[in-house]
Order: C-alpha cells, then sequence, then structure tokens
C-alpha cells in the first residue's frame, strides 16, 4: 500500500522541486556551519543579548535531543518538503500494518549519500506516514554531534530527529502505551561510502547493538528497503584498502561522520554538480518480527534474532526488486 499524489505542472514546478532539494542539501551541509557562525559573530555586535539567551535556554534544554525531541508539526507539513517529494520523486509503501499500541524498531537501509528517503519518509509528512501509519509517532536518529549546534539543534528535532545513542532510544521505546517507532540507518556513516549507483552492499553482518536494544525492550524489528536510495548520486571511486579511503576512515574516526566525494547534476545544468539525480526512491517497509523481552540477552540469543532479521530483510527485497527495476542477478551483500 502507498499513498498516491496528484502529478504536478511544469516547467514551474520542476524548479520549485529543485529549489527545494537545494535547501535541504544546503540544510545539512552548509546551515550547521552557517548557524554556528551567527551565534559566535552574534557577540560582537549589538545583538549580543540573542545569543547570551540562547546560550542559556540550549544549557536547560540540552538533554532534548534525549527525551524525545521536539517536533514542530507545522514545519514536518511544509509544502517545501512535498516539492522535495516530487522531484525524485519519493514513496512510500506499507507492506503489513503496525499496531498503534507497540513501539517498534524499524532498521532503514543503505544509508545512501544523504539518507534522502529516511528524511523525507520519517521527518516529514510529504509521503503520508501518518496517513499509512495512523497513531505512531515516527523518531529518526542522528549523530549527537549534529544536535551540539546552536539553532541548527533546533531545526533537526523539528522533524523528529533525535540524538542517536542508547539513553535516546531507550526513551523512545519504553514508552507503555505504544505509538512510537525508532527508525535507525544501521549502516550509519561508514556505509556511505559504498553508496553508488547498484551497490547492494549493507553493513550489518556484525552490527548487532540495535538487535540487541529491541530484545531489551521487547520491541518489534521492521526491516525497511529504499530501493533508488544509492542511485541519486556517483561518487569518486574510493575501493578499500585505496588512500582515498584510508583518508576517509581516518576523518570519520576524528570527526565522527564520513566524508564521500559525490556529484550528480548541476542546477542549470546536467553534467556536474552537488544536485541528485531525479531518479525514484521507494521506501519498503516490511513486516514486524516479533522479538521476546530480555533485560540481558545472551550473544547466541542477539545472533539469533539477527540472523532472523537478515532473513526477513533478503526476503523484503528480493519480493520487491523486479518492481524497481533492479536485475534478477543482483542481491543484498552483507559486509
Amino acid at each position: 500500500m502507498k499513498v498516491e499524489f496528484a502529478p504536478r505542472s511544469v516547467p514551474l514546478q520542476r524548479r520549485l522541486q529543485t529549489a527545494a532539494v537545494v535547501q535541504w542539501i544546503f540544510s545539512f551541509l552548509g546551515l550547521a556551519q552557517c548557524c554556528t557562525a551567527a551565534f559566535i559573530a552574534l557577540f560582537f555586535t549589538r545583538f549580543w543579548l540573542v545569543s547570551a539567551l540562547y546560550a542559556a535556554w540550549w544549557f536547560i534544554d540540552r538533554e532534548k535531543p534525549s527525551k524525545g525531541g521536539r517536533r514542530i508539526h507545522f514545519l514536518r507539513n511544509c509544502v517545501v518538503w512535498r516539492y522535495m517529494r516530487d522531484y525524485f520523486p519519493i514513496t512510500l509503501v506499507k507492506t503489513a500494518e503496525l499496531d498503534p499500541r507497540q513501539n517498534y524498531l524499524v532498521g532503514f537501509h543503505p544509508h545512501g549519500v544523504l539518507a534522502a528517503g529516511a528524511f523525507l519518509n520519517f521527518c516529514t509528512e510529504a509521503t503520508g506516514f501518518s496517513m499509512l501509519f495512523p497513531g505512531i509517532t515516527p523518531h529518526l536518529m542522528m549523530l549527537s554531534l549534529w544536535f551540539r549546534i546552536p539553532f541548527f539543534r533546533d531545526y533537526a528535532m523539528s522533524g523528529g530527529l533525535i540524538a542517536s545513542d542508547k539513553e535516546s532510544a531507550s526513551h523512545v521505546l519504553q514508552k507503555p502505551e505504544g505509538g512510537n517507532l525508532l527508525a535507525i540507518i544501521v549502516g550509519g556513516a561508514q556505509e556511505a561510502l559504498d553508496a553508488r549507483p547498484g551497490s547492494f552492499t549493507l553493513l550489518l553482518k556484525n552490527r548487532k547493538g540495535f538487535v540487541r536494544l529491541a530484545i531489551q525492550h521487547g520491541t518489534p524489528l521492521v526491516p525497511a528497503f529504499s530501493f533508488g536510495e544509492n542511485d541519486v548520486f556517483d561518487q569518486v571511486k574510493n575501493p578499500k584498502g585505496s588512500w582515498l579511503r584510508i583518508i576517509q576512515h581516518q576523518l570519520q574516526k576524528i570527526m565522527g561522520i564520513s566524508l564521500p566525494l559525490f556529484h550528480a547534476r548541476g542546477i542549470f545544468q546536467y553534467s556536474f554538480g552537488l544536485i541528485p539525480y531525479r531518479r525514484p526512491i521507494c521506501t519498503v517497509v516490511g513486516k514486524p518480527i516479533p522479538v521476546q523481552k530480555k533485560h540481558r540477552p545472551s550473544e547466541e540469543e542477539v545472533d539469533e534474532v539477527h540472523k532472523k532479521y537478515l532473513d526477513e530483510l533478503s526476503n523484503l527485497f528480493e519480493k520487491h526488486k523486479a518492481k524497481y527495476n533492479v536485475p534478477e542477478d543482483s542481491h543484498l551483500e552483507f559486509i
């Protein structure tokens, strides 16, 4: 099941769609730096009180990213996200019902370069999340360092982004009345270094922390695969062992984020730039995998649930790949 939206006219609509994508890319590649610069610069102007008051608020509110965040429904429903949705376009597909009386942990795959599908599906209402899953409140985890940036932290939380740490996850999953969905991009920043068209390699073989978390809270696991996520950007070749890959890994250890050298098209030309290609992304949400609650699961119990998750994710991919023009001989590779 998916939500259908009426097509939009061209060429004005296409320009608006491109503008929406440009602002989204800027919001994560440039807005954080601009927010930091503005916060510091204001201290040296007659508006220094703005930064001083915000600093006090920031200190008081410092734990909010780990306590469920602070979503603003007006921003989640903003028209700009619908233009961004239509640019690719991006769609969300439901294959099973989710009971709003339960909490769920969704594993999102693959990361892609900028995780466009994860952001638009779980942090906005552009693809109709609330219509597909009524009574469910989505949360998407993002690296904690982004929430240390003034002003930007509030922008990130407005869509449902929360800090990527155990305390934050537990706060969402322990809601007794249910109705919370926690989405984790399991491959993380490291997986982004393998994001390129036609790639189905997932960094998942030894990533079991999200499984242990689900068992500790008795939360059903839900696999989700985003077809086309890797197709919207090209990336400079960086095979394992190459000097570029070594530098990227070292920077990731220092900064906590990966720096894939990606490119696609430009704003006014199609040969080179940082604007993603207009290629469809379809996120398919699978059926829940029941998990028995246990406060301290053994390694064997974690491995058993992890294997079940890998099997369900593979089955989801194989069942739907033909609909999204994935070659018959292509299969998921877990590393």
